[in-house]
């Protein structure tokens, strides 16, 4: 849109990604600070979160608490998508992979409202959804040509070419974050201020490598296009940060599915298209320990018939030993914070 405006009154400003990408986040911001209390209005008492019944005790005063909360910060992230990019092959299959995976989310986040319980979508349904679109994103992605090579942090040349298998890990990276931020939801803004930090760190990989410049004096693999993506990312920060003033403890909306498995899913693919996927260890570095500690404890109480945790996900074992939910959270936005400047710092040390 912004294009067509740039030609008319001949402001050639609105050609910088860097320009754009503010008014991307500013309008996303606002539209989602303007729209959210609309919404919880409205949706009070109709579109209530369930709460699982196993949950700690003091999660059952949120019972009334509306959910689906990323169906709005989404659509205000599109809107200001839509006013400032310019459209390209990863552009294209960025956005699809937000909507793709958005759908399974509110098809969930609907299924518990309806039925007033926490199970939503059989768990088969959506692995079924889930790596199905990830198949067809990661395809599209490779057929398009994009690059194929594995890469490591702080090592500045490819240690592997994984062809035509990297449809396959791509599209575990994809499945693989888009389920660790969904894990990662079951506290006030947990979930958020990481995505946050997240998008921030791989706006930054994105631009530089989207410029020649840049991608040259930091020995970055350069793709053309792909810095035109980091509007998309800073959209989500400014709809996100919207939210956030929401969604802190205590909340007064759930993102719901339909936020955590879009986000996540999106943080995974922009990992890839930055070359980044090993590099997640730390860009997601909270989410990661949320879902290791669900795997550990699934597997120990298989395996062993005992619990390493008093709960899983992590955050629920550190509520049950006492800690108040707002420590909880803000511990691990500084852990967060913290893994993602080590991210950042790796593009010096190479």
């Amino acid at each position: 849109m912004l294009d067509y405006i740039s030609e008319i009154f001949n402001i050639n400003i609105f050609h910088y990604i860097t320009v754009r990408a503010i008014l991307a986040f500013l309008i996303s911001f606002i539209l989602t600070l303007y729209l959210i209390p609309k919404f919880i209005k409205w949706a009070k008492n109709k579109m209530s979160q369930p709460i699982f019944e196993l949950a700690p005790e003091n999660h059952q005063k949120k019972v009334n608490t509306p959910t689906m909360g990323g169906v709005i910060f989404l659509f205000s992230a599109l809107i200001a998508i839509f006013f400032t990019i310019q459209l390209n092959t990863y552009t294209y299959i960025t956005l699809l992979v937000l909507v793709l995976f958005s759908i399974i989310g509110m098809i969930d986040d609907y299924s518990k409202i309806s039925h007033k319980e926490n199970k939503g979508l059989s768990a088969k349904a959506k692995f079924i959804m889930q790596w199905g679109f990830a198949f067809l994103v990661a395809s599209i992605l490779y057929f398009s040509g994009f690059n194929t090579d594995l890469y490591i942090p702080f090592v500045k040349e490819p240690i592997l070419n994984m062809g035509i298998y990297s449809i396959i890990f791509w599209a575990l990276v994809i499945v693989s974050t888009s389920n660790a931020v969904n894990l990662t939801d079951g506290l006030d803004g947990l979930a958020t201020v990481p995505a946050i930090f997240a998008f921030l760190s791989l706006t930054i990989f994105l631009y530089l490598m989207g410029n020649v410049n840049f991608s040259e004096y930091l020995l970055l693999l350069h793709i053309n296009g792909v810095g035109e993506v980091s509007i998309i990312s800073t959209a989500l920060i400014g709809s996100l940060l919207g939210f956030l003033w929401f969604n802190a403890h205590p909340a007064q909306i759930f993102m719901g599915d339909s936020g955590s498995l879009s986000i996540g899913a999106l943080i995974g693919f922009l990992a890839i298209l930055t070359k980044s996927e090993i590099l997640l260890v730390l860009i997601g570095f909270i989410f990661l320990v949320e879902t290791l500690s669900v795997i550990l404890q699934v597997g120990s109480f298989k395996l062993r018939k005992k619990r390493i945790f008093a709960m899983a996900p992590i955050h629920h074992h550190f509520e049950l030993k006492g800690w108040d939910e707002n420590k909880i959270i803000v511990r691990f936005w500084i852990i967060s914070l913290l893994s993602n400047v080590l991210a950042i710092l790796s593009l010096k040390i190479r």
